[in-house]
């Protein structure tokens, strides 16, 4: 877990109780008495996982109060709409591993997959429709920008568009989204006053962005005992993250640049062109201008979270920009 709970007693030991209670109610939702549905619908859950935006949830809902009605079921609404998008992303990727698990689609089929994330999206607009109209007004809006942001992403940049623009936007409606909502949500029902449920949700999405271009840079900098992942997936799989787009931007200059953006520019599916292209992109200073570049989107959301109430659930929440910004050394 991101979070650093010891930094308070009673929160840690609040935070995980409700934890528990967020299990139990999302193993309920996903709950089918269709003998398949029920199985595929647990396939992720009991995968396990962080659960990071349930966390970003229940820490929110502590400027307010925190055993307010609502708070545990909306940690559930966006928990399952988070898993309702990796059936979907599996099925768009062809993927066929998952939390160490055979995904969805290549367990069962890609229809199976397709129809079992959006049964979960319909079980959270189950739960949303007891927490009142705003609330389902707001996850109605960040699903349309999740669903934009997955068009865009497929679709790719307008030739007149900048591509940097372009991918950061992306980043901001497929990942960023659904993290400011859960501490929005966790916020505003929790009663917390207008200006810091408004304040929460601007510094959270800032903290999602910044999450996506760590992993972007750790796809190119880590090597597989630091990370648990074989590096440059992405770039074997032709997807310009942000170090790939400073490259191509002309970020920096040397010998090798020309070798690298015409790497860049072919299928890197050969393990030699492979392995050229990422020891090229590490010695690169787009890899210094990606970290500067997560500092910036870290250190900006850390700025308005210190506006906030000093309690243990800001520096919970500040001990994240932190961690983000370590990740990537």
């Amino acid at each position: 877990m991101p979070f650093d709970l010891s930094v308070d007693e009673a929160l840690a030991a609040a935070v995980q109780e409700r934890l528990g209670a967020i299990e139990a109610v999302l193993l309920d939702a996903v709950h089918s008495d269709d003998p398949l549905l029920a199985e595929a619908s647990k396939h992720l859950v009991e995968a396990g996982g962080k659960r990071f935006r349930p966390t970003l949830v229940l820490l929110a809902s502590h400027f307010g109060d925190p055993a307010a009605r609502g708070v545990v079921e909306a940690a559930v609404v966006v928990e399952l709409t988070h898993l309702a998008t990796l059936y979907h992303d599996d099925v768009m990727d062809e993927a066929t591993v998952r939390r160490g698990e055979p995904s969805a689609n290549s367990r069962w089929t890609n229809t199976v997959a397709i129809l079992t994330g959006d049964y979960l999206f319909a079980r959270a607009s189950d739960l949303l429709a007891d927490l009142g109209p705003e609330a389902v007004r707001i996850q109605a809006r960040a699903f349309s920008r999740l669903v934009r942001g997955q068009i865009q992403e497929t679709v790719g940049p307008a030739p007149d568009a900048d591509p940097l623009k372009h991918y950061l936007q992306v980043v901001a409606d497929k990942t960023g989204s659904l993290i400011a909502v859960s501490g929005q949500f966790g916020a505003l029902l929790s009663g917390a006053p207008t200006h810091v449920v408004d304040t929460v949700t601007s510094a959270c999405e800032k903290i999602g962005v910044a999450f996506q271009l760590a992993d972007d840079v750790l796809d190119i900098a880590s090597d597989t005992e630091q990370s648990g992942k074989t590096p440059g997936i992405d770039l074997r799989e032709g997807i310009r993250t942000l170090p790939v787009h400073h490259v191509l931007a002309g970020i920096g200059s040397g010998p090798d640049d020309a070798r690298l953006r015409a790497l860049l520019d072919q299928d890197l599916t050969d393990d030699a062109l492979h392995a050229e292209a990422l020891a090229l992109l590490r010695a690169h200073p787009a890899m210094e201008r990606s970290r500067s570049d997560l500092r910036r989107w870290a250190e900006d959301a850390r700025a308005e979270l210190l506006t906030l109430p000093d309690i243990p659930a800001r520096a919970a929440f500040i001990g994240l920009c932190d961690y983000v910004v370590s990740r990537t050394g």
